[in-house]
């Protein structure tokens, strides 16, 4: 029987966003772990912001994310009256809070060369800005091929 070797790879994707919302990039995640030939392992992904998140959300229903939306405008309103880092507006204290109750990354693992994500699970950077923002997520997929 013959030995496996353990081998990692990295990419780093830029995800475009028009503001608030949430951004799938399955797809993307799911390209890259295909071209990494890694058959079991792990991947992770990991965003560089402090003002965007990621989230594993329900990817069929959209109004699952529209209830997601509504429910962090209700739960970090932008109108708080003692939230002093607003240098670069409104939503720059709140952007930040966001992030902190949410993740900057997220694991899942491969299997047979694919991602393990359940059948309505989906990918997200949960972009918590009100402008548009060019966000970077590092892939990194570790495992034997």
């Amino acid at each position: 029987m013959g030995q496996s070797k353990t081998e990692c790879f990295q990419r780093e994707i830029v995800v475009p966003t028009s503001g608030k919302g949430t951004y799938e990039i399955t797809s993307d995640v799911e390209s890259f772990v295909r071209e990494s030939g890694v058959r079991f392992g792990q991947i992770t992904v990991f965003l560089r912001h402090t003002s965007a998140s990621l989230v594993i959300m329900e990817n069929a229903d959209p109004s699952a994310r529209t209830d997601l939306h509504e429910y962090f405008e209700r739960l970090v309103p932008e109108d708080l009256p003692y939230l002093v880092h607003t240098y670069e507006g409104p939503d720059d204290s709140t952007s930040h809070i966001r992030m902190a109750l949410t993740r900057s990354s997220e694991v899942v693992p491969i299997t047979d060369g694919r991602t393990a994500l359940g059948t309505w699970q989906g990918i997200f950077v949960f972009e918590h800005r009100s402008a548009p923002h060019q966000r970077r997520v590092v892939l990194s997929a570790i495992g034997v091929g």
